[in-house]
């Protein structure tokens, strides 16, 4: 793979981090359309939230990344909401609220879940300018939505 070193100023998110954000957007690498196991076994963590039901009413989004247009763009964001609801989290799609996901002059990643990107095979393809427009949409709605739901 191509994909750069992590950077060790960013680190892994803990259950901790997800009970004290006030909104969450989870990025999500595929493997054969779902989930990598990196981020199954962060949600695996969360049980004891789930216990006490730190998450619920939580607005949550999500966008991801696969290595090719048929890659899970949409299994993954559709089958990560089984988690979102077992922890009685508010889903938040961006819909097309984001008119950029109309824009047919390239292939590019993203839905009406969220955003996403293509990778490529090796990991080597950056987000394209627009997949970043439409990532940056959905970063801003999210954040509009959870304020209106701590007023």
């Amino acid at each position: 793979m191509k994909a750069p070193k992590k950077n060790a100023e960013h680190k892994a998110a803990t259950p901790q981090d997800l009970a004290d954000a006030d909104a969450i957007i989870f990025g999500i690498p595929t493997r054969f359309g779902m989930a990598a196991t990196q981020m199954k076994a962060l949600i695996d963590h969360t049980g004891g939230l789930w216990m006490k039901g730190a998450l619920v009413g939580k607005p949550a989004s999500m966008f991801v990344s696969t290595a090719t247009q048929g890659g899970g763009q949409e299994t993954t964001n559709l089958t990560f909401v089984t988690q979102l609801v077992h922890h009685g989290m508010i889903y938040v799609p961006i819909g097309y609220a984001c008119k950029k996901l109309f824009d047919m002059s390239e292939v590019h990643g993203g839905s009406p879940y969220g955003a996403g990107c293509f990778a490529g095979a090796d990991g080597s393809r950056e987000p394209s300018k627009l997949e970043l427009e439409i990532a940056e949409f959905q970063g801003s709605y999210v954040t509009k939505v959870a304020a209106k739901l701590c007023k």
